[in-house]
């Protein structure tokens, strides 16, 4: 049984046992980190018994099907995720990106609507101008997931927050109206609705995580109340349903007008001002010298622009 942390001779230290550390902590299994890494599963496993004998602690023990961490990996994490980012950002120095060569892989976190609204012209450009670089999407919380930034297992976050902490890096991506959304031969929406008009329709509510959107907002701090019937938490699926029932939705202007190009939808103006809301995009701003993300941020603030 192991006891007490050895002392680590970091001179002879194999640095490649940290990526599979890395790997397994990503992966909780052998097999999948296995194949992240490219690697045997028998190397992966022989590479995580040299770990704990040189660290002298089990780091991942077997709770079932899974594999947990013990305390010690989970107060590796961070640091050596954080360091191997280091190694391989400070390797490529001087070598300069090539978008053309480049064989990157971004991962991003953001919402189904930005995702329809953005990815067609990136992945348009990467086709273009970077055709072996790979984006990969991760559905986004109401919060900005500051540790999977942190960790790196985020490259990129493009969403609305609030109180963005110092380390990050923030810009803004694009300000958004709203508009009502309704299939084209709706009973009581021949023309634009008053707000008197807007109270008796029946309401579907994208809520994408919140607990109340700035339409709810609003109508409260005027004492009134929508009756809203359906909620979900997907944009796309929203005009979808709208087109064969009497139900209304409020979507951001881009996606409003998309899917009135698509589908027998009208487009309304609400009968109330609210100002606009704004997108950002976040990153570490340790990896403001990052030739490479940097490149992908121009190509998706253009974007934003547009």
């Amino acid at each position: 049984m192991m006891s007490g942390i050895p002392h680590v001779n970091t001179s002879n230290f194999d640095l490649n046992l940290l990526r599979v550390l890395d790997a397994l902590l990503r992966e909780r299994n052998v097999s999948r980190a296995a194949e992240r890494l490219a690697l045997s599963q028998p190397a992966v496993s022989n590479a995580l018994n040299r770990l704990r004998d040189l660290l002298g602690d089990p780091l991942l023990v077997r709770v079932g099907r899974a594999m947990q961490p013990t305390p010690r990996a989970l107060a590796l994490e961070t640091p050596i995720r954080a360091a191997l980012r280091q190694i391989e950002q400070s390797l490529v120095v001087g070598e300069g990106f090539d978008p053309a060569r480049s064989r990157q892989r971004f991962t991003l976190a953001v919402t189904d609507y930005v995702e329809l609204i953005c990815m067609p012209p990136l992945l348009r450009q990467l086709a273009d101008e970077a055709p072996g670089v790979k984006i990969a999407v991760r559905h986004l919380s109401p919060s900005l997931p500051a540790e999977a930034l942190d960790q790196g297992e985020l490259d990129l976050v493009l969403g609305r927050f609030e109180g963005i902490p110092t380390r990050f890096s923030s810009r803004r991506w694009m300000s958004e109206t709203l508009r009502l959304v309704a299939r084209r031969d709706h009973p009581h929406l021949a023309e634009a609705p008053d707000l008197a008009t807007f109270l008796r329709l029946r309401h579907l509510w994208v809520h994408g995580g919140q607990t109340r959107g700035m339409v709810d907002q609003w109508l409260g701090e005027q004492g009134l109340a929508r009756d809203i019937v359906y909620t979900t938490p997907n944009y796309l699926q929203a005009a979808h349903i709208v087109v064969g029932t009497d139900l209304t939705v409020v979507l951001p202007t881009r996606l409003a007008q998309h899917f009135a190009g698509l589908l027998p939808l009208a487009v309304h103006p609400l009968p109330f001002a609210l100002g606009p809301f704004h997108l950002d995009l976040v990153s570490v701003a340790q990896r403001e010298d990052d030739e490479a993300l940097q490149w992908l941020i121009e190509r998706l603030m253009a974007i934003g622009r547009s």
